[in-house]
């Protein structure tokens, strides 16, 4: 007889857990609807070129992608965020009203390490404005958590990170352009692996104990601020 068991990574939410997710998600929508943000909804399947495109996340993210082949022998992927499928449907749809306000919550797959509360199918959620450089938008995306996580009464506090923020700190203290990735995937560890984890990992990828140093020394600035 076959043993009836699920993919790992994988599991059955049964009635009294599925009512809990139903009234969260009912709560994202609400919230961010209420913003003016319109529902999107992007396939699960894509094609693998897509998916691998210039990832900002390394390599690290691309050994996690689910690939297989379809019968015309396309090479193709599930998604592993809600982020490039979007970008693609925003590139495909040239006519969409900016600023286009977004909400998205689906499930994304990564062939990635398991662990307590970490699987390879999950929910994710996405809300995002495009068309507006303002700080606004970003401020505007805050004030839609905060909402969000106190109607579900849970009390949070938003740590607010930008991008070319970080890539001018770096430039600022002189990492090579050509490092800045390599830099950005170790301090996205710091919450996991802590500071002299994060001066480890960027050793690791060949970064010199001088710079190490130096970045080191200016996250523990920042942090101070």
């Amino acid at each position: 007889m076959m043993e009836m068991r699920n993919v790992k990574g994988t599991k059955d939410y049964l009635p009294e857990e599925q009512v809990l997710r139903n009234k969260i998600k009912r709560a994202c929508e609400d919230t961010f609807e209420r913003y003016g943000c319109k529902p999107l909804e992007t396939p699960t399947l894509n094609m693998y070129e897509l998916m691998s495109y210039k990832y900002g996340g390394g390599d690290e993210i691309l050994k996690e992608i689910y690939t297989l082949q379809d019968q015309g022998k396309r090479e193709l992927a599930l998604r592993y965020d809600l982020t490039i499928p979007f970008a693609k449907g925003v590139a495909m749809n040239p006519n969409l009203r900016l600023p286009f306000k977004r909400y998205e919550i689906g499930k994304v797959f990564r062939d990635g390490p398991i662990k307590q509360g970490r699987f390879r199918e999950f929910i994710q959620c996405d809300v995002d404005i495009v068309g507006v450089e303002s700080v606004m938008a970003e401020a505007e995306l805050m004030a839609m958590a905060f909402e969000l996580f106190r109607t579900l009464n849970l009390e949070i506090t938003i740590q607010y990170n930008n991008r070319k923020l970080l890539n001018g700190i770096l430039e600022s203290i002189n990492i090579p352009t050509e490092l800045t990735s390599d830099v950005i995937l170790s301090l996205d560890k710091i919450e996991k692996i802590g500071i002299d984890g994060v001066r480890k990992d960027v050793l690791e990828r060949g970064i010199s104990e001088e710079m190490a140093d130096t970045i080191c020394n200016t996250v523990l600035s920042c942090l101070k601020l």
